[in-house]
């Protein structure tokens, strides 16, 4: 059975609902048409989100973000869609969405959303310090 792009963003329990923690991911072959004159951009979509009581599926996200293949869209637009759309799926703790669109014209453009639930508080982050494999050191 072939895939087809779908606007469906289908979830699952949060195995671990009762702990804040990140979900990171990059989808670096997210493209839309342009509104003005249907050439394509391209991007790659950064998205962290801390769940709540639900985890997206990573089939039905990529048949969500390839269903956007054709449409005509303004960068801000779309990013802002996309961020709402999962919003109403997750309902989650925090999420931040780039779109990191390649240069066109000379400009590159970076469009960054989020969300806060309400009342949902972000503990204080932690810096550690990495550590560099290769050379057994600290950096």
């Amino acid at each position: 059975m072939t895939s087809k792009p779908e606007k469906t963003l289908e979830t699952f329990p949060n195995p671990f609902a009762d702990r804040d923690y990140h979900i990171h991911m990059e989808i670096p072959e997210f493209t839309c048409l342009c509104p003005k004159t249907g050439q394509p951009d391209f991007a790659t979509l950064i998205l962290d989100y801390i769940p709540d009581k639900k985890c997206i599926e990573l089939k039905s996200l990529k048949l969500y973000i390839w269903s956007y293949r054709n449409e005509g869209v303004f960068h801000e637009a779309v990013t802002n869609k996309i961020l709402d759309d999962l919003v109403a799926a997750l309902e989650p703790r925090y999420i931040r969405l780039m779109a990191r669109f390649y240069v066109r014209g000379g400009i590159f453009t970076n469009v960054v959303v989020d969300y806060q639930k309400k009342g949902w508080k972000p503990k204080p982050a932690i810096f550690l310090q990495e550590f560099n494999s290769q050379s057994n050191t600290r950096e």
